[in-house]
C-alpha cells in the first residue's frame, strides 16, 4: 500500500516538473523582453533597442513553425515560437510608436516602397505587418512544395535555429556602434543568458533535433559577449559616436 502511494506521489512530482519545465520553456523567452518594454515606455526613447532583434526571431519562429511540419519536436518549442511571435509584434509596436513621436519625419516610409535603404525602418506598425505576412506566405508556399524533401526539412530547421542563435547579433552591433550600452536593458541580457542555457540543457535533456542544441550553444557565447560589452564600456568609456553614427544606430 506504502509503496502503491509512493509510486502516485513520485508520478505527481514527476508530471508537475515537466509542466513547470513546459511552461518555462513556453514563456521563459517572454520574461526578458519585459524591463525593456517598460524602459521603453517610461523614457520614450528607443535607440537603446535594436528593432533588428525583433526581425531575427520573427523570422527564426516563423521557420521554426514550418519545420515542425516536416519533423516533429516537442509541442512547448511550438508554443513557445507562437508566444515569442506575439511579444515581438508587441515590441515592434511600441518601438514604431515611440520613434515616430519623438522624430520629425518629413517623409513617411512604407513597406510597399520596396526601398531596400530603408528596410526595417518604416513609419507605421502595419508596414512591418505587411512584410511579416508577406514573407510567412513566401516561405510556407516554399514549404507545401519541398515537404518531402528530406534535405529542404533539415535545411529549414537548421536556419531556423541559427537565426535565433544569431539573435544577440544585432544588439552587439547596436552597442558597437554606439560606443555603449547606455540605453540597453542589462536585465533583458541577463535573462537572455539565463534562458539560452536553460533552453540549451533543455534541448539536450529531451533529445531535440541536433541543429536546436548546437545552435543555441552558439547563442549562449553571443549572449555572453554582449555582456563582456557591457563590462567594457562601463569600465572604460568610449569617445562620443558622430552624429552620422547615431543616425545609423537609429536605424536599427
Amino acid at each position: 500500500m506504502e509503496d502503491e502511494m509512493l509510486e502516485q506521489l513520485m508520478y505527481v512530482l514527476n508530471q508537475l516538473v515537466t509542466w513547470i519545465t513546459a511552461g518555462a520553456m513556453v514563456f521563459g523567452g517572454v520574461v526578458p523582453y519585459i524591463p525593456q518594454y517598460r524602459d521603453i515606455r517610461q523614457t520614450q526613447k528607443a535607440e537603446g533597442f535594436s528593432t533588428y532583434v525583433c526581425l531575427v526571431l520573427l523570422v527564426a519562429n516563423i521557420l521554426r513553425i514550418l519545420f515542425r511540419f516536416g519533423r516533429y519536436f516537442e509541442t512547448p518549442l511550438l508554443w513557445q515560437s507562437i508566444v515569442m511571435i506575439a511579444t515581438m509584434l508587441i515590441m515592434l509596436n511600441l518601438c514604431t510608436n515611440v520613434r515616430v513621436a519623438t522624430e520629425l519625419q518629413t517623409k513617411k516610409r512604407s513597406f510597399t516602397d520596396f526601398d531596400w535603404s530603408h528596410f526595417w525602418s518604416w513609419s507605421r506598425f502595419v508596414d512591418y505587418m505587411q512584410c511579416v505576412v508577406a514573407f510567412t506566405l513566401l516561405v510556407a508556399y516554399i514549404t507545401y512544395l519541398l515537404l518531402d524533401s528530406s534535405l529542404f526539412v533539415e535545411t529549414l530547421g537548421f536556419l531556423a535555429v541559427f537565426a535565433e542563435a544569431m539573435l544577440g547579433t544585432p544588439q552587439l552591433y547596436c552597442n558597437y556602434q554606439n560606443k555603449s550600452t547606455e540605453g540597453m536593458s542589462i536585465k533583458m541580457v541577463m535573462m537572455w543568458t539565463s534562458g539560452d542555457t536553460f533552453k540549451t540543457g533543455y534541448f539536450l535533456l529531451t533529445e531535440a533535433p541536433v541543429q536546436f542544441w548546437t545552435c543555441g550553444l552558439l547563442q549562449v557565447g553571443v549572449d555572453i559577449t554582449i555582456l563582456f560589452q557591457v563590462y567594457y564600456y562601463s569600465r572604460y568609456p568610449q569617445k562620443p559616436v558622430s552624429h552620422s553614427a547615431s543616425h545609423t544606430t537609429k536605424a536599427l
